[in-house]
């Protein structure tokens, strides 16, 4: 399994709005991983993470790192700067600063043909 984080960093913290934004990933993580219809037990084994330590994080219990969050992401097949926003770990403000070809330019998911023919279809919509 990935290295997963321990101690007190891995730890829910005692700051209430810390635990607050623990409890409301783990509710996001949670709500995705229903909405693709997968157990914990198989978001796990995809995202090579315990799962004893999965659970942890969807009951807001500990604060993943972000290598793991980006597992999970991956996983999930959702965007990482969401989980990273909502863990508190990226600014939300910084990642609204991104454009849309940066984003297409960054997805290791798409291969660079796919990545030309969105940027493509995306500068024939804006009209660059």
């Amino acid at each position: 399994m990935a290295d997963e984080e321990q101690g007190a960093n891995g730890s829910a913290a005692s700051n209430p709005i810390n635990a607050l934004r623990l409890n409301e990933l783990g509710e996001f993580i949670r709500a995705q991983r229903e909405v693709a219809r997968m157990s914990v037990r198989r978001l796990a084994e995809i995202a090579d993470v315990s799962n004893p330590y999965l659970s942890q994080i969807e009951r807001g219990l500990r604060r993943p790192s972000a290598e793991i969050l980006q597992q999970i992401a991956k996983a999930l097949r959702v965007s990482a700067e969401q989980l990273y926003i909502r863990a508190g770990i990226l600014d939300p403000d910084s990642a609204h600063d991104m454009s849309v070809t940066d984003a297409i330019s960054r997805d290791a998911r798409l291969s660079p043909e796919q990545k030309q023919s969105l940027l493509t279809v995306y500068e024939s919509f804006i009209g660059t």
